[in-house]
């Protein structure tokens, strides 16, 4: 039987060093995990609150950028019993390396949390070598 533990509430860390805006909001860190496969790079991010139609994620000069944006109107007048994360819009950028094939970037975002698909060039695949 699985022993029960009490869940800790992990802290939202605030973007420092991000450009000047013309809209007074905070914009935060997201939390991210990335895994590796034979074939690409996975990163996972979590950005709760940001819709599908409000994520940019762009790549210039070998550098993977994403940004969310909250719909702040869905909580317009809500009077929050008990929350565990503040709301406020995302932003993280990544720097590729030549290993990945930056033309097949794909993303998918489902209940919140993104995925990256970073897949790898063919040239750094791994191979093996037949012996005459």
């Amino acid at each position: 039987m699985a022993s029960q533990q009490e869940l800790q509430v992990q802290q939202k860390r605030e973007l420092e060093n991000k450009e000047e805006s013309t809209v007074p909001t905070r914009v935060f860190l997201p939390n991210a995990d990335i895994h590796e496969t034979p074939d690409a790079m996975k990163v996972v991010l979590e950005m709760p609150g940001v819709d599908k139609d409000h994520l940019d994620i762009k790549v210039e000069e070998g550098l993977l950028r994403v940004e969310g944006h909250v719909d702040f109107a869905k909580y317009q007048g809500l009077v929050p019993l008990y929350t565990e994360y503040n709301i406020g819009n995302y932003a993280r950028s990544f720097r590729l390396s030549n290993e990945i094939d930056q033309d097949k970037i794909a993303a998918e975002l489902s209940d919140g949390v993104l995925t990256i698909e970073l897949p790898k060039a063919e040239k750094v695949k791994l191979r093996t070598i037949k012996i005459k």
